[in-house]
């Protein structure tokens, strides 16, 4: 299996990613370039966070039209695993990989902490190694990490076991104080309709090995590391 870890300019969370998959997955990673629409046969693209673009016009409004994108969505149509952290979240929201989109974060500050996470749904290549109502702690670093979407869609979500993660207490519980930027109904990541597209706002790339203080994000690659090798063997 080979990962493709995409660079912008003013990608700055791409080296981190590349670490955890080299380092800790210990599996083939290269980098690929915004204005090449060639994946060059990797089995699965992360989408890192950082400004793409600088963030001109609004997050990832820019990025959704460079070649790599245009590559991602045909990779992402025929069923490739495709991860999208911060701004790379933002990024797939603009290209319609996946439904809503991320807004200012509620009180219009850049919130730069840890925080928890409760897994919503194991059933994804993104958490399978996790367990539903596992709590996970893990940073966020953004300014527009506020998620929303229609209504009918977040019910679809909901009815489709289409959140994968919501910011939730220490214990679990779904609270106003536990939300640290307003994200409609607590959600701090969701899959695509494939369940093959994961987007997040929390760094699952900052916080995968105990060195920087929680390895919890860890599941997240482990989880995709295991599909791919149940895949390859298949």
């Amino acid at each position: 299996m080979k990962f493709g870890v995409v660079v912008f300019p003013g990608s700055n969370c791409d080296y981190d990613t590349y670490n955890v998959i080299a380092e800790v997955a210990h599996q083939p990673v290269e980098f690929l370039w915004h204005d090449n629409e060639d994946l060059r046969g990797v089995d699965a693209v992360l989408i890192p966070g950082g400004f793409a673009y600088g963030d001109y016009l609004r997050t990832g409004a820019i990025a959704r039209f460079s070649p790599v994108m245009q590559a991602v969505k045909l990779f992402a149509a025929s069923g490739g695993l495709v991860l999208g952290i911060c701004n790379g979240f933002q990024i797939l929201t603009e290209a319609g990989l996946l439904p809503g989109a991320l807004m200012r974060n509620a009180g219009l500050k850049y919130i730069c902490k840890q925080v928890h996470l409760r897994v919503e749904t194991a059933d994804s290549p993104f958490t399978n190694q996790l367990k539903e109502g596992q709590v996970l702690e893990i940073p966020i670093g953004h300014m527009e990490g506020n998620y929303f979407c229609e209504p009918d869609e977040l019910k679809r979500l909901q009815s489709e076991d289409r959140i994968a993660f919501r910011y939730a207490t220490p214990k679990g519980e779904l609270t106003p104080d536990a939300n640290p930027n307003g994200s409609l109904g607590n959600i701090a990541g969701i899959l695509n309709e494939g369940r093959n597209v994961l987007g997040m706002m929390p760094h699952p790339d900052r916080s995968s090995e105990w060195l920087l203080g929680s390895a919890d994000g860890w599941g997240v690659f482990a989880s995709m590391v295991q599909a791919l090798g149940v895949a390859t063997m298949g």
